[in-house]
């Protein structure tokens, strides 16, 4: 996209019933690295992350707990979802709560809008309801239990049963929009993406629409709705509203204008919300739709889906407290294609850290510090003439920050970091094949080594840019220690769509002493 461009992206709000696992972790570094590369390619960024905080299955915790349900989303707010960021890095522009009064007082006005344009109507429901998605279960989610739950039906993800709920609602005209929907698909076909979630979401539309119900009556937390307060609005599309309350929408249109409209990354299991009821909704009142919604993959633990009821949740600080922020971002990021099911297990987490980080871009960092401070007293080298092989690294650093960039904008971080990473598999390659430590033996050698050196220091100079949104604390290490300009803090104000053009690192700067960047680790958790 070109520089300059209004770049918003947002993460789903998370339902903060529980302590965050490394799911959650997922989606935020995916969000806060896309955020940070537009950032840092001069685009006009603003990344948006959040909770959803009103629904029963809060009402009912709060009551657990013998608080209100106020009391209790600020209790796990502050002490679980706050620091989750700090953990892993997340730099993003905002972060909006549901309960928050310039999320409820606009979420009123855009239902207000809905109804008085003949959008929303008064009906009655009838359905299975699974207070842990929060949501009416459609028939491919309802399963049979099985063991003491025979008998019952369940809910397919929770395999809790299902309650049967039936209530005087209020409905959206979802099925007006079925036509519509299916024509945005059709002229934006990457509206959604990947291919396979385009497929699930234009098969689903085309197989016919049903009205939604968007109010409860049978409980008081939540936002009411302005012409009939006996009704609080439906957590989900009460949740959906964040992502333009949030830039402005009716209050601070201005800011609405220049933000709006938004990238939505979220996870497969909530993609319909996001792909077909959130557009129908913007469509009813008069505003545009997404820029898109990219749908990531499950994690997976042993085979099965993230999740705390199933005790496979894995909080992000056992990883960070043991590998650091940026292995944990720099794992998950490259070793799962993006919109793919991924799988967890330490002994790859392991593996990898050793093999890519320690040995493979922290090692290339450490030796030519080294060699730069052991044969030119600190100082880069000038280069000389340079040779084929010299020209070829250049070459390829050019490449290398042009496909990722473009991997970027197909939001497939996992090729960005991949087309990056060819720079540190040829530097390291390049030392081999070109032996420094024999060069600097040989006088008549100097520039030649000279050459050498200077070659892997402005590599290194082009990874820790083109690296810095993934891994935000090395680099930053990195950059200070090859005493580029600017000094540490100045990474993130480098251009990273001219990361690839050479000679932006200046002869005669003097290096600093630089710890491993990524310490050995004798033993896993």
């Amino acid at each position: 996209m070109p520089a300059g461009e209004s770049f918003y992206i947002t993460t789903p709000i998370y339902y903060p019933s529980d302590v965050p696992h490394i799911g959650h972790g997922y989606t935020s570094v995916a969000v806060d690295t896309l955020a940070r590369w537009h950032r840092q390619s001069g685009d006009d960024t603003w990344m948006l992350t959040g909770t959803d905080e009103h629904g029963q299955k809060m009402l009912r915790a709060a009551a657990a707990n013998g608080v209100t349900p106020q009391e209790w989303v600020d209790k796990l707010v502050s002490e679980s979802w706050f620091p989750l960021l700090t953990t892993l890095d997340v730099a993003n522009d905002d972060f909006i709560r549901t309960t928050q009064e310039r999320h409820e007082t606009n979420v009123q006005v855009f239902f207000q809008k809905l109804y008085d344009a003949g959008y929303i109507y008064a009906g009655e429901y009838e359905a299975l309801y699974c207070v842990g998605c929060e949501e009416f279960k459609p028939e491919s989610e309802i399963v049979d239990g099985t063991g003491p739950f025979e008998g019952l039906k369940v809910c397919a993800i929770h395999s809790k049963p299902l309650e049967l709920l039936q209530e005087k609602n209020y409905f959206f005209k979802l099925s007006e929009f079925q036509d519509r929907l299916l024509e945005l698909y059709k002229t934006e076909p990457d509206f959604v993406r990947p291919d396979s979630a385009r497929n699930e979401v234009v098969s689903f539309v085309s197989q016919g629409l049903k009205d939604l119900s968007i109010s409860r009556s049978t409980f008081d937390w939540g936002i009411p709705l302005p012409w009939d307060t006996s009704h609080v609005i439906y957590v989900w599309v009460d949740a959906l509203l964040n992502y333009v309350t949030a830039v402005g929408y009716g209050s601070d249109e201005a800011t609405f204008d220049r933000r709006w409209p938004a990238y939505h990354v979220v996870g497969k299991d909530i993609l319909r919300f996001h792909a077909v009821i959130w557009p129908a909704m913007l469509m009813a009142a008069g505003l545009e739709v997404p820029k898109g919604v990219f749908a990531h993959g499950w994690l997976l633990v042993g085979g099965e889906k993230m999740s705390k009821s199933k005790l496979t949740g894995i909080a992000p600080s056992e990883i960070t407290d043991v590998f650091g922020s940026d292995a944990y971002r720099f794992y998950f990021l490259s070793a799962i294609a993006f919109g793919q099911d991924g799988s967890f297990s330490w002994e790859d987490l392991s593996a990898r850290y050793q093999a890519e980080l320690a040995n493979g871009f922290g090692n290339l960092a450490s030796r030519t510090i080294a060699m730069i401070e052991r044969y030119f007293d600190g100082v880069v080298p000038s280069a000389g003439e340079y040779a084929a092989q010299d020209l070829a690294v250049q070459q390829l650093v050019a490449k290398a920050a042009v496909d990722a960039d473009a991997a970027v904008e197909r939001f497939r971080i996992d090729e960005a970091i991949a087309d990056v990473w060819t720079i540190v598999d040829a530097l390291n390659g390049y030392i081999t094949d070109n032996e420094p430590w024999a060069l600097a033996k040989d006088d008549e050698q100097r520039e030649r080594l000279g050459t050498v050196l200077y070659t892997c220091a402005e590599g290194l100079r082009a990874l820790a840019t083109l690296l810095s949104p993934v891994m935000p604390q090395s680099t930053a290490k990195l950059w200070a220690a090859l005493g580029a300009e600017g000094g540490l803090g100045a990474l993130s104000a480098q251009p990273l769509r001219e990361a690839g053009r050479w000679g932006r690192l200046p002869a005669g700067t003097a290096v600093q002493t630089l710890s491993p960047l990524f310490p050995r680790i004798e033993a896993t958790a």
